[in-house]
């Protein structure tokens, strides 16, 4: 089992930033993919970006340039650093974590861009 705890979501204004970040615990060595998604009021999730156990990115295009996703050198903690914030970020930002047979979630941190 593989636990995702967030932390980091908030209120801020357009153009302004913030960092989430994701501790796993549990059974990490399984993990292959970490990433956030994220769920707008009456939109799909969608992926927002992932990063594999090896160190590559990706990005979906609205968050390019302006978002980056990292981990720490023990690979439990992952963050989203959000830049230049617009208000159609607004949403609920999830955790996600890919291992070989199942995937994991975390509860899910608000995020709030608004003057």
């Amino acid at each position: 089992q593989v636990q995702l705890v967030e932390s980091g979501g908030g209120l801020v204004q357009p153009g302004g930033s913030l960092r989430l970040s994701c501790a796993a615990s549990g059974s990490i060595f399984r993990i292959n993919v970490m990433g956030w998604y994220r769920q707008a009021p009456g939109k799909e999730r969608e992926l927002v970006a992932v990063i594999t156990s090896g160190g590559s990115t990706d990005y979906a295009d609205s968050a390019k340039g302006r978002f980056t996703i990292s981990r720490d050198n023990a690979k439990t903690t992952v963050y989203l650093q959000m830049n230049s914030l617009k208000p159609e970020d607004t949403a609920v930002y999830s955790c996600y974590a890919a291992a070989p047979t199942r995937s994991y979630w975390g509860q899910g941190t608000q995020v709030t861009v608004s003057s």
